[in-house]
């Protein structure tokens, strides 16, 4: 043996004292973006079948889980909107009092030191499930775009603190950035889902979101997942348009896209971890297969080693909760 000469890594893993001191990656709390979705109506807690833990909420139980949220330590939720009434242009999503506005309000409101992100998109107020208008079967890109500007504005003035546009029509950063600073509202960050691909993980988000398309799928707005230069193109193109955040979403399969394009770009990166990642952890663990605190840590983990400044997970409270008992 004295001849040989390699290098002793394990030295630096000796034990969890040297091992916290040589750490490279951490999940802080901070780094947390927590989902939630508000239906209309009165006394609603729906739990989402495909979501366990995850609930559909009417107003009147709001307060309730953003408390438990900011008691946590999360400093920022993002909102999603059911609403009662759907229309072939998605009218609710840019009324003065729809859904998400009207929780946007009452979470400022009650909870004003929170950073609240309101979700730009049409699909959950379409009546087709399509995040834009259609047009003899087809998703029109510009005719779309307004609304999309419509509805950020709306969302601004609810008192929204970050604008986060997830359609993927061409175009829709300049047009929502032209359209906030024409209405005062040139100081509103847009956090951008600049690279969302027409993903199989988003199946259980539908169910809770009410938004599946009647029709066809989103393959034509959304991208291929099997492409990587696609995504720096499109992430290109958003920040020449004024995204302030760029994100990769779903975040598991995509960690080399993401990877690729924090490094390219000098914007804060998102990872969206989608509702599938979500349901395949909580299935395995409740049957036993898995140590569900390990195995969402290590996910989130790779997340941020891959460059994500901040996380959108449905996870968000456990972990916020796992981190807080290692105090």
């Amino acid at each position: 043996m004295n001849e040989l000469n390699f290098k002793r890594h394990r030295r630096l893993r000796t034990n969890e004292r040297i091992r916290s001191m040589v750490r490279e990656t951490y999940v802080r709390k901070e780094d947390l973006i927590y989902p939630i979705f508000v239906i209309e109506g009165s006394n609603v807690k729906n739990e989402v079948p495909s979501m366990p833990g995850v609930f559909q909420l009417s107003l009147d139980h709001l307060d309730e889980e953003v408390q438990s949220v900011v008691a946590l330590g999360i400093p920022s939720v993002i909102l999603f909107g059911i609403p009662a009434e759907k229309d072939d242009v998605g009218t609710g999503a840019y009324h003065n009092h729809g859904i998400v506005q009207e929780a946007t309000r009452q979470v400022k409101e009650k909870f004003p030191e929170l950073v609240v992100i309101a979700d730009t998109c049409l699909c959950e107020f379409t009546d087709h499930g399509h995040c834009g208008v259609i047009e003899n079967g087809e998703v029109l890109n510009d005719p779309s775009l307004k609304l999309l500007a419509k509805t950020a504005i709306s969302q601004a003035k609810a008192g929204a603190d970050i604008i986060a546009p997830s359609n993927m029509m061409d175009g829709f950063v300049a047009a929502i950035r032209k359209g906030l600073d024409e209405a005062g509202f040139d100081h509103i960050p847009i956090m951008s889902y600049a690279v969302k691909y027409a993903s199989a993980f988003y199946g259980p988000f539908r169910d809770a979101a009410g938004s599946t398309p009647q029709f066809g799928d989103r393959k034509s707005y959304q991208m291929d997942p099997a492409n990587r230069l696609e995504a720096l193109r499109e992430a290109q193109s958003d920040i020449e348009e004024g995204a302030d955040f760029l994100m990769v979403k779903p975040a598991l399969s995509y960690l080399d896209v993401m990877r690729e394009v924090k490094d390219r770009f000098n914007a804060p990166m998102v990872a969206y971890n989608v509702s599938g990642e979500y349901a395949m952890v909580k299935a395995a663990a409740l049957n036993g297969w898995v140590d569900e605190k390990r195995i969402v840590l290590e996910l989130l983990t790779s997340m941020k080693r891959a460059g994500a400044d901040l996380i959108i997970t449905y996870f968000a409270k456990d972990v916020a909760a796992w981190l807080n008992e290692e105090k």
